[in-house]
């Protein structure tokens, strides 16, 4: 009679397999590293959480089921950017909204100042701007090389701003 074989994985293996499975949109699979028990907050060598993961490659319903488990909307990878700095760099509204709705920080900064708004003018997300502006981001913060995202969008020729309310 043979035995079956027993399979073993590393942590690591595992924080691999269930980051791969937020990238790609495997929602049932996620459950079910949930519903075993993985925390949604675990991070790989880059220190990108499966939120991080599934936002910047645009899995609207994984980072939904992520949000609702407990996922942290302002967790940071090692620059110090959040989720919501990721999709406004590839101007996903949809899931800027979803990670704003869940309480993401819509001024967060990374590790060089610079904020989700930034990413989006700096990359020519108009819209993304615009979304982000509305919902309350400050156009005038400063990033570590002295710019604000009012000056950047200037330098990128976006009329995001009336120049009478230029600080």
């Amino acid at each position: 009679m043979t035995q079956p074989s027993t399979m073993s994985f590393s942590p690591e293996q595992i924080t691999a397999l269930f980051i791969e499975a937020a990238r790609s949109g495997d929602t049932d699979l996620l459950q079910q590293f949930i519903d075993a028990g993985m925390p949604t907050n675990c991070t790989d060598s880059r220190g990108y959480t499966p939120l991080i993961v599934a936002t910047y490659n645009e899995q609207s319903e994984t980072a939904r089921l992520l949000l609702d488990n407990g996922a942290d909307p302002n967790a940071v990878d090692e620059k110090g950017a959040t989720a919501l700095s990721g999709v406004a760099f590839k101007g996903f509204i949809d899931i800027a909204l979803l990670l704003l709705e869940k309480g993401a920080l819509i001024d967060k900064p990374n590790y060089s100042g610079r904020t989700p708004l930034m990413f989006a003018i700096m990359f020519g997300r108009e819209q993304m701007a615009r979304t982000l502006l509305a919902h309350g981001a400050n156009p005038d913060l400063r990033d570590a090389e002295g710019l604000s995202a009012r000056e950047l969008a200037a330098r990128q020729g976006l009329k995001l701003f009336d120049e009478s309310t230029s600080s």
